[in-house]
């Protein structure tokens, strides 16, 4: 009995030091950590609700660099995000920034769309041109509103429609 006792200790021990293992990996590891290379450009977005520092800078898909701080601007109120990208990438001043979604249930990051212009943005420059994250709770709270005041229209609109009175049946 005791020698079993001694098996069932051991065993948990090994299962709590390989759990111990993978979370310090996970600590290490897992995190998104801020770009420390490339240039600086900041952004102001009215939402950037999920958007933490860390999350990604994209070009079409392509991780070109992250975020490195995201505040709130005290005179305009709008979130102000600084994000760092490679410096190779050289992108027009008419460039947009919009906040979007991984997936349904996904993280957020920033998805750049460079512009056209002949103008290049520089260490510290400004994308002016940025559309904040969309909110699916309000899309869904204002899909419920509109179907509710539709469906009463159109029940009014019957209760309020003139009856004509039925021809009497022949005989």
């Amino acid at each position: 009995m005791k020698g079993r006792s001694i098996a069932e200790v051991a065993t948990g021990a090994v299962v709590l030091l390989a759990a111990g293992v993978f979370l310090i990996y996970a600590i290490l590891h897992g995190g998104r950590t801020p770009q420390t290379s490339g240039i600086a450009l900041t952004a102001q977005f009215d939402r950037v609700d999920g958007l933490n520092t860390g999350s990604d800078v994209k070009i079409g898909g392509v991780k070109i660099g992250s975020i490195t701080d995201v505040q709130i601007d005290p005179r305009t109120f709008q979130a102000q995000v600084t994000m760092r990208i490679r410096a190779d990438l050289s992108l027009p001043s008419d460039s947009s920034a919009e906040v979007t979604s991984e997936g349904l249930l996904g993280g957020k990051y920033i998805s750049i769309v460079p512009g056209g212009g002949e103008r290049l943005l520089v260490e510290g420059g400004r994308i002016t041109e940025t559309q904040g994250s969309v909110s699916l709770e309000s899309l869904l709270g204002r899909f419920i509103f509109s179907v509710t005041q539709m469906n009463s229209s159109s029940a009014a609109s019957a209760a309020e429609a003139p009856r004509t009175p039925a021809a009497p049946a022949p005989r």
